[in-house]
């Protein structure tokens, strides 16, 4: 058995016996990104967002599903205006979660749940997906965890009405109730900040994500965490 739902944190040993013992029978790959969160959130926000939905997830599912570390830096060329934003091509993110995956595989798990936190993965990856599952023949699945919500839970939740936004609303509540240490407001002064953003649609949407997320606490952060935690686990067991 599993001594720990995150693989990092298992002996190998651990991880032999329960593929042995068939007792694991799944995985999540979490998939993020370190890039510009507006003034307030750390960088980390989609890595450490998809991490913790699927460490809840696999938490309720113990020890039947494992999570691998997170693929940390994503596909975020459109926030390259901001210093601090790391991108890779597509073409290379794609290869590194095939590979992840393809590793998978080779150790014996044949239901992998790709849960993603960074809207700028979706487009290049689900393009993939299915060539993916027809080289890695197992059952392969590819969920932004914001698939969730539905829009009866963001009217009853989101007072902008803005979900996921960039760094609005939601993800600021998302972090005040996980990870709080990651929202700092102190110092911001969005009016004097030396921004450039060269595209003049995204210069309006980040002054007003920048205005939403005033509207965020914990209490709505939570409810949403739940939201997102409660149907991967439903996604999983019908891996399963």
């Amino acid at each position: 058995m599993i001594k720990s739902v995150l693989l990092s944190e298992n002996q190998r040993r651990f991880v032999r016996e329960a593929l042995d013992a068939k007792t694991l029978k799944a995985v999540i790959v979490p998939t993020g990104s370190t890039e510009q969160h507006n003034e307030h959130l750390a960088v980390v926000h989609d890595t450490a967002s998809a991490l913790h939905v699927s460490r809840l997830a696999a938490e309720n599912l113990f020890p039947q599903v494992i999570v691998t570390p997170p693929l940390s830096i994503g596909i975020s060329e459109h926030w390259m205006d901001h210093k601090g934003t790391l991108t890779l091509r597509p073409e290379v993110f794609n290869q590194v979660l095939y590979d992840v995956c393809d590793s998978l595989r080779r150790h014996g798990l044949e239901n992998i749940l790709i849960v993603n936190g960074h809207a700028g993965n979706a487009g290049p990856v689900n393009q993939q997906m299915d060539a993916f599952r027809q080289k890695l023949g197992i059952n392969l699945a590819f969920h932004s965890y914001w698939e969730a919500f539905t829009p009866e839970l963001i009217q009853d939740q989101m007072e902008s009405g803005v979900c996921p936004g960039h760094a609005a609303e939601f993800e600021t509540a998302f972090a005040l109730a996980a990870f709080p240490e990651n929202v700092d407001w102190e110092g911001v002064d969005y009016d004097r900040a030396k921004l450039t953003i060269s595209d003049p649609n995204r210069a309006v949407s980040d002054r007003e994500y920048h205005q939403q997320a005033k509207l965020a606490n914990a209490e709505k952060g939570q409810a949403m965490i739940d939201a997102a935690v409660d149907w991967i686990t439903e996604k999983l067991k019908a891996m399963i």
